[in-house]
């Protein structure tokens, strides 16, 4: 609901239970790869069928986010954000009495789904409730989920898995979503854009706002090197527990743990270190977001490779640490240039378009490439064309900077 003056300590509020169920996005999300070796070996899969459990959700989700995006900026976002939260909850915890791949393959497409409407909504709505000075910082705030909560998926799915079997892992970490639901709903939002309200609406139907989004060039090339950053971070969020399985001869818990460990200290460092150095470099340069995330990329990509490449265990989890830290470098910076070069009411949709496109072209595909690949040449050959992700992602950036002044004038209704 939208009501009145908000006052400092509700936003704070407001941000802790969105970064709460963002938690909970990546928890139910990434528990699947904790347990891959555990379904592999009980449902008998090849790579290639286990990858597309993956891209089963990731499927549904860029499906369902146009949908969802339209939705979002004509709908309640707090009640398409809650109703969301309790599709993907319910469908992770039925997850876990899936008899067979078919119904599991069904259970992992309806999280997405559910996700889907949470992911489209909940920039925008974080957003709106601080100036827009502060924007970088406080996404990176509510993106920390991403290595917190993905660590946590690792850790939980990998100790549940192993000590009471892949079907009970699901089961509990699918249930608390279902607390947060009403709290979400009752929330009360900010009016759309926050101090921008006032910026012009864009005329025409969902069509031509859509249509728009196509045409504003930092728009379209920051979400190509969003989509190149998301191959990367899928394929190698996915098959690095596998990775360390296989290569580095450690057990389902304790490889899950070490991961889960690290993606969780280098996920916060790099996202806070971006959201704070976004910001410092934004007041200086109109393109300083597009900056700290280029130069991100390309200084993690040798590192990456490293981690790949590396004959012992700790040189490797060394490598993993500082590459995850340049990766996640770029989470506050990406999704602060789309909410900036974005008119403030199609927000939802272009998140939507954004999401469907990293995700078409990113982590839909790459677990199901990546497991082809693995099946061909091997795993450790296989991740190999991850760096190589990286550095067209840091150069996409670079190009996106030539335009991005010019469009975030634009979006502010500035001629």
């Amino acid at each position: 609901m939208d009501a009145g003056p908000i006052s400092l300590t509700y936003r704070r509020y407001a941000l802790g239970l969105l970064l709460a169920v963002n938690l909970l996005n990546y928890i139910d999300r990434q528990v699947l790869f904790a347990v891959f070796p555990l379904i592999k070996s009980d449902l008998r899969l090849t790579d290639t069928a286990l990858g597309f459990l993956g891209s089963a959700f990731m499927l549904s989700y860029l499906l369902f986010a146009p949908l969802f995006g339209w939705l979002g900026d004509q709908w309640s976002r707090t009640r398409l954000a809650s109703g969301g939260l309790v599709i993907w909850s319910l469908a992770t915890a039925l997850a876990g009495f899936a008899p067979g791949y078919r119904t599991l393959l069904a259970a992992r497409a309806t999280v997405g789904i559910g996700e889907a409407s949470f992911g489209t909504v909940s920039p925008g709505l974080v957003s709106d409730f601080f100036p827009k000075e502060q924007r970088g910082r406080i996404l990176s705030w509510f993106y920390v989920a991403i290595p917190v909560g993905s660590a946590l998926g690792y850790l939980l799915g990998g100790v549940l898995g192993q000590r009471y079997g892949w079907h009970t892992a699901f089961l509990l970490v699918g249930l608390p979503g279902l607390l947060l639901a009403l709290p979400i709903a009752l929330l009360r939002t900010p009016p759309r854009g926050g101090d921008e309200a006032s910026s012009p609406a864009p005329e025409g139907n969902a069509f031509t706002r859509y249509a728009a989004l196509f045409r504003n060039r930092s728009f379209v090339w920051n979400t190509l090197a969003m989509a190149a950053m998301t191959f990367a971070i899928g394929g190698l969020a996915q098959w690095i527990p596998s990775f360390l399985h296989r290569v580095h001869a450690l057990d389902v818990a304790k490889g899950n743990t070490l991961f889960g460990a690290t993606t969780v200290v280098a996920g916060i460092l790099g996202t806070m270190a971006g959201g704070w150095l976004g910001d410092r470099w934004q007041k200086k340069s109109g393109k300083g977001y597009l900056l700290v995330s280029g130069w991100g990329f390309i200084i993690g990509t040798p590192f990456a490779a490293l981690a790949i490449l590396a004959p012992s265990l700790s040189v490797c989890m060394a490598a993993i640490f500082i590459a995850e830290f340049f990766l996640f470098l770029n989470t506050g910076p990406l999704n602060t240039v789309i909410l900036n070069v974005s008119n403030p009411s199609v927000r939802a949709m272009a998140f939507a378009v954004n999401i469907f496109f990293i995700h078409a072209l990113g982590d839909a595909v790459s677990p199901s490439i990546l497991g082809w690949l693995s099946d061909q040449w091997g795993l450790r050959s296989a991740l190999l064309i991850t760096p190589l992700a990286m550095v067209v992602a840091g150069v996409l950036c670079f190009i996106c900077g030539r335009y991005v002044v010019r469009d975030m004038a634009l979006a502010e209704g500035v001629e």
